[in-house]
């Protein structure tokens, strides 16, 4: 299987001036855990998670104030829709991440999680309740 097979192609896309709390509220809204970050002065693309915004609390920071550019990740390892699950697990294992930002042709197709890889190895699995 192919990380086109997995990936989400309805992405949440933030910019750098969002605050912590509205990310943090869009995400949970989605039930996601990470969204892409546009920045064209930081050099493009980055990645917020949801470790970053937990992070970022737990240092006493606040949400209603700092701001997703102080949080992004920039140096994003990029997967591509023909990369294999196996590859893709191996760079999110070797990197000690979760999420692969997508490119195709330079442009952002998608999002790719360990729950998506985990999802098309184990069909089967029926999604969580929401809590």
């Amino acid at each position: 299987m192919l990380v086109r097979d997995a990936m989400s192609t309805v992405i949440l896309t933030l910019g750098p001036a969002h605050t912590l709390r509205q990310a943090a509220v869009l995400m949970s809204a989605r039930r996601i855990g990470a969204a892409v970050v546009l920045d064209p002065d930081a050099g493009g693309v980055g990645i917020l998670t949801e470790r970053d915004i937990l992070n970022s609390v737990g240092l006493g920071q606040d949400p209603d104030t700092e701001r997703i550019h102080a949080h992004t990740t920039t140096d994003v390892v990029f997967a591509t829709p023909t990369w294999t699950l196996e590859e893709a697990a191996r760079a999110m294992a070797h990197g000690g991440f979760r999420h692969l930002v997508v490119l195709d042709q330079g442009e952002v197709a998608g999002i790719v999680s360990v729950r998506d890889i985990i999802r098309c190895w184990v069909p089967d699995l029926e999604p969580a309740p929401a809590r």
